[in-house]
C-alpha cells in the first residue's frame, strides 16, 4: 500500500487558477505561489461580501487516542463525498505546524486518499503564513528588549514581560532561558521564554481578524508588559504596530489549495487547540461560506477544546451559526477508551467498548448544550467487526444521533457518501429549529465562565486556583479586560486536565495553575494541569523519518 505522501505525490491537481475558476474566482483575484497554490485578495473577499452564506459545518471528535481519529482526514473525505452527490462544498482547515509534522506524527494535510495537496508545500512552508507570524511577534520581543536597553523611557518592569519569544518547531530547551548576557552592548540580561508560533497570540490575532485594519488594531492592544509601578503597557507603546503589520499584510489573505480529487480547500491559520483557540481563521471560514453551498471546516482535538472554543469565541466574534457538527471516532479509539491497550486494540472486545464508548455520549451532549444537532462519523478500520458496528449503531440510536461510517482513508469522496448523505439530512430536518448560542455570556465574571465551561463540557466539579492564578486574575480585573471569553489551555487526553483520566471522568476538579490575557485576540487564557505552550520532540521524531532524494523528492512525511 502507497504512503501519503506517495498518495499525494500520484495526484493529478488542477492548475490553482482552474479551481478558482470552477469557484467563481477571478484570475486577477488570486495571488498565485506557483501552480497549484494562491492567495485570495481582499478584492475578492469584497466583491463577495453581499452573497449569501451556505451551511457551515464543523468536524470536530472524541478525546484523541494514540489509536487516532482521522479528523483531518475525515473533513476532506467529507467535501469530497458532498461533491459526489452533486454538492458544491468548500472546506476550510488550519495550517499545520511545523511541530507536529517534524515531532509525533509527520504530515499532517488528511490522510489516505482523503488528503489536501501539494501535501509536501501545505506541510512545511507552505505560503510562509507561519514565518511571518513568527517575525511578527519576534520583532515585537526584539523592540521591547531595545526599548529597555535604550534609557526605558516607559518604565518596563523586566521581570514583568508578558510576552514570550516564539518558534515554530518543538524546542523544550527554549522553554525557559536568560537573554541579554555578554555585557552592557548586549542588552539587560533577564528571564525568557519561548513558545511555539501557533500559540502565540499573533496566531489567535491572525485568526480572528477581519482585515487588516481589525488586524492592527488588534496588535495595538497586545499585552506587553508592566511598569515598576504596575501600569499595562501595550505594543502600540513601543510603537510596534505598524512594522508589525507590514510582515503580517500578505499572512492576513487566505490560501487556496485543492483536495486529490480537485475539491477547493481553503487552508489559513493554525492555532493548536489545547493551548489556543484551535480554529482556522474568520476570513477563510467566511470565505467558504462565500463560495460553497456547503462550507466544512474543523476545530482541533476534541469537541471539549477546539469545539467550544469555536462556538464560544470564534462563533461569537465573526457572527457564524453553525448547521450541523461533525463527532469523528473510531471504534478502536472508543475501545482504548475503555482500558484496552494500544496493541490489543485490533481484536475484537465488546465489553470494552461498551465501557469507552461513553466518551463519544459525552462530546454529543457537549454539541447539543450549543442548539446544533450532531452527526457521529465512524472512521472505519477493516478490524471493526459486525457485533461492534452494533454497539455503536445503537448507542448513537439511542442518543438521538445519526451515525455514518466513513471510508474515506481508502475511498476518497466515494466513502465519504454516506456520512455526506447523513450531514445533509440532518440540515435538512433541523432547518429552522437550530437555535446556536454559546455557553456563556462573556460578561460574567472569569470565575463564573470557567466555572460553567468545567461544569458544563468537562464535567468537573469545580476548579481550584493557585495563587499565581487568583493573583493574574485579580491583575485582568483591574485593567478591566475581564469581559472577555475564555480560552483553556488544557490536554487533549482526557475531559479532566489529568490526561491518564479515560472515558468520562468523574469525581474531579479542574486546577487553574496561571491566567494570562490576549487582549488583542480578545480572550483570556487559563493555564491547567501542566499544559506548556513549548512542546518537546518524541524519544523518535518524525524528522529522522524524512529525507530528500537527488532530484528533490521528498520521503517520509507521513
Amino acid at each position: 500500500m502507497l504512503s501519503d505522501i506517495e498518495i499525494a505525490q500520484n495526484a493529478k491537481m488542477l492548475k490553482i487558477k482552474d479551481i478558482a475558476k470552477e469557484l467563481g474566482i477571478d484570475e486577477e483575484e488570486l495571488i498565485p505561489y506557483g501552480h497549484y497554490k494562491a492567495k485570495i485578495s481582499q478584492e475578492c473577499i469584497d466583491r463577495l461580501e453581499s452573497k449569501e452564506d451556505g451551511k457551515l459545518i464543523l468536524v470536530t471528535a472524541i478525546n484523541p487516542t494514540p489509536a487516532g481519529e482521522g479528523k483531518t482526514t475525515t473533513s476532506v473525505g467529507l467535501a469530497e463525498g458532498m461533491y459526489k452527490i452533486g454538492k458544491k462544498a468548500v472546506l476550510a482547515l488550519r495550517e499545520p505546524s511545523l511541530g507536529p509534522v517534524f515531532g509525533i506524527k509527520g504530515g499532517a494535510a488528511g490522510g489516505g486518499y482523503a488528503q489536501v495537496v501539494p501535501m509536501e508545500d501545505i506541510n512545511l512552508h507552505f505560503t510562509g503564513d507561519m514565518h511571518a507570524i513568527t517575525s511578527a511577534n519576534n520583532l515585537l520581543c526584539a523592540l521591547i528588549d531595545n526599548h529597555i536597553q535604550q534609557g526605558n523611557v516607559l518604565g518596563i518592569d523586566p521581570r514583568r514581560i508578558q510576552i514570550k519569544r516564539c518558534l515554530d518547531m518543538n524546542d523544550r530547551a527554549l522553554r525557559n532561558c536568560i537573554i541579554g548576557l555578554g555585557g552592557k552592548v548586549n542588552g539587560v540580561p533577564r528571564e525568557d521564554h519561548f513558545q511555539i508560533t501557533v500559540a502565540s497570540e499573533i496566531m489567535a490575532i491572525l485568526c480572528l481578524a477581519d482585515d487588516l485594519v481589525d488586524l492592527k488594531a488588534r496588535l495595538s492592544r497586545i499585552l506587553v508588559a508592566y511598569t515598576y509601578d504596575g501600569k499595562p503597557v501595550f505594543a502600540s507603546d513601543v510603537e510596534a504596530v505598524g512594522a508589525m503589520t507590514a510582515l503580517l499584510k500578505d499572512a492576513i489573505n487566505p490560501n487556496l489549495v485543492q483536495t486529490l480529487e480537485n475539491t477547493p480547500a481553503i487552508i489559513h491559520g493554525g492555532p493548536f487547540a489545547n493551548i489556543a483557540h484551535g480554529c482556522n481563521s474568520v476570513r477563510a471560514t467566511k470565505l467558504a461560506l462565500k463560495l460553497g453551498d456547503y462550507a466544512i471546516t474543523e476545530a482541533g482535538f476534541g469537541s471539549d477544546l477546539g469545539a467550544e472554543k469555536f462556538f464560544d469565541i470564534k462563533c461569537r466574534y465573526a457572527g457564524l451559526k453553525p448547521s450541523c457538527t461533525v463527532i469523528v471516532a473510531t471504534i478502536r479509539a472508543l475501545k482504548y477508551n475503555g482500558g484496552v491497550p494500544k496493541t490489543e486494540l485490533t481484536a475484537e472486545n465488546t465489553e470494552a467498548l461498551k465501557k469507552g464508548i461513553v466518551n463519544l455520549g459525552a462530546h454529543i451532549e457537549n454539541m447539543r448544550k450549543y442548539g446544533v444537532p450532531a452527526v457521529v462519523a465512524i472512521n472505519h478500520f477493516y478490524t471493526d467487526t459486525e457485533a461492534e458496528i452494533a454497539i455503536v449503531r445503537e448507542y448513537c440510536e439511542k442518543m438521538g444521533a445519526k451515525v455514518a461510517f466513513s471510508d474515506v482513508f481508502l475511498k476518497g469522496g466515494e466513502g465519504g457518501i454516506e456520512l455526506a448523505n447523513a450531514v445533509i439530512d440532518t440540515i435538512n430536518e433541523n432547518e429552522g429549529k437550530t437555535n446556536f448560542a454559546p455557553i456563556y455570556d462573556e460578561k460574567l465574571s472569569i470565575k463564573e465562565k470557567l466555572d460553567i465551561i468545567v461544569r458544563e463540557i468537562y464535567r468537573a466539579d469545580g476548579v481550584s486556583y493557585t495563587t499565581g492564578a487568583e493573583k493574574a486574575i485579580k491583575e485582568i480585573e483591574a485593567i478591566g479586560f475581564d469581559k472577555l471569553p475564555v480560552c483553556v489551555a488544557k490536554t487533549q487526553y482526557s475531559l479532566s486536565d489529568d490526561p491518564t483520566k479515560l472515558g468520562c471522568p468523574k469525581d474531579f476538579t479542574i486546577t487553574v495553575r496561571d491566567v494570562k490575557l490576549s487582549a488583542g485576540a480578545g480572550f483570556v487564557v487559563a493555564l491547567t494541569g501542566d499544559i506548556m505552550t513549548m512542546p518537546g520532540l518524541p524519544k523518535v521524531p518524525a524528522a529522522n523519518k524524512i529525507d530528500v532524494s537527488a532530484d528533490g523528492e521528498i520521503s517520509g512525511l507521513f
